[in-house]
């Protein structure tokens, strides 16, 4: 492991860069700057390090995973090949133990401390590829549509109840706002799916995936997003903890025996599509079809099969893109 002369504990807001300097666990002065957060704020931090007598290059570089807010940053330590690590905000939290009160040039001491005290669990920040980015975006809009399009088309249950004189004007409205919703997705759904035809790794991740029985289009296009191109995770076990379909024991001492069960932490949209794919597969794949009807005749749980056929999905996933070859049905070469 990399050693570092400098932990770099960086809170992220809209506006401003809090950046707090840390070298040992026992500094009791831990130097505090402020600049903004643009491209301007971030060279006046690498100019600061420097007047510091520090290298760039041995300086791990520690922020929460904010979403846009910490891109900026994240783009230009990647684009200038320093070293930085992205951790998730509730990690950071829940290493802090009791704490009162709180202030941004605090988190930023707090992830710093945490940076140096946890880097056994360093995983270097790396950005996905650019399609993958606006493969994202896509997606992201593309929810947006949908849930607007639901509530819109609430409105024309009304229909039939009220009287035709009042309604006329409103339906007339709502209907031409779900038309131009609905064409507005298509359009994104058509810009998705030349975004990943013109990609050639992210065409044949979206080929490989979709060769599986129970899988479709947006689940693949999730699975490559969520995964990066499948470069964030080793194997199938740590996607489907992040899915949160991943059961664990619950038991303390020798009086608490709870049952195991799935973690609440998830990636909750990428358990909800997994959860329809299974309800799918279960009924056009004879294998995973014979694995529920059996499993539920010995008495086991329907969502606990289900959940379990969830992670088969994931391991077949994992298997089409290492394999780097399509699904293969075993069971039409069983005699």
């Amino acid at each position: 492991m990399k050693k570092y002369l400098c932990y770099a504990g960086i809170d992220v807001s809209k506006s401003k860069l809090d950046i707090s300097l840390l070298s040992d666990a026992s500094d009791r002065r831990i130097p505090h700057f402020i600049v903004s957060n643009d491209g301007k704020g971030i060279g006046q931090l690498l100019g600061h390090l420097f007047k510091s007598g520090y290298r760039t290059e041995d300086v791990l570089f520690t922020f929460e995973d904010t979403g846009v807010y910490s891109l900026p940053l994240a783009c230009y330590l990647s684009g200038h090949g320093l070293d930085y690590w992205m951790v998730p905000a509730i990690e950071i939290k829940r290493s802090k133990g009791i704490s009162r009160g709180k202030t941004d040039k605090t988190d930023s001491r707090d992830i710093a401390f945490y940076s140096l005290t946890h880097k056994h669990k360093l995983r270097l920040g790396q950005i996905p590829e650019k399609e993958v980015m606006e493969l994202k975006m896509l997606f992201s809009e593309r929810e947006k549509l949908m849930k607007a399009i639901h509530l819109m088309e609430s409105t024309q249950e009304m229909e039939g109840f009220i009287p035709k004189a009042a309604g006329t004007l409103v339906m007339k409205i709502n209907r031409s706002t779900v038309r131009q919703l609905k064409g507005s997705l298509k359009k994104i759904e058509t810009e998705m799916q030349l975004l990943v035809k013109g990609c050639d790794y992210l065409s044949r991740q979206y080929e490989l995936i979709n060769s599986i029985p129970g899988l479709g289009p947006q689940t693949a296009i999730y699975l490559m997003i969520a995964t990066k191109g499948f470069q964030s995770f080793e194997n199938w076990r740590q996607l489907a903890c992040y899915a949160g379909i991943a059961p664990f024991e619950y038991s303390s001492g020798s009086s608490i025996r709870g049952r195991t069960k799935v973690n609440h932490l998830a990636d909750k949209k990428l358990k909800s599509l997994l959860q329809m794919c299974a309800m799918n597969a279960k009924k056009c794949d004879p294998q995973l079809k014979f694995y529920f009807e059996k499993k539920v005749a010995e008495g086991k749980s329907k969502m606990l099969v289900l959940n379990n056929i969830r992670c088969k999905l994931i391991a077949r996933v994992f298997a089409v893109i290492n394999r780097g070859e399509p699904y293969v049905d075993t069971n039409r070469f069983v005699a």
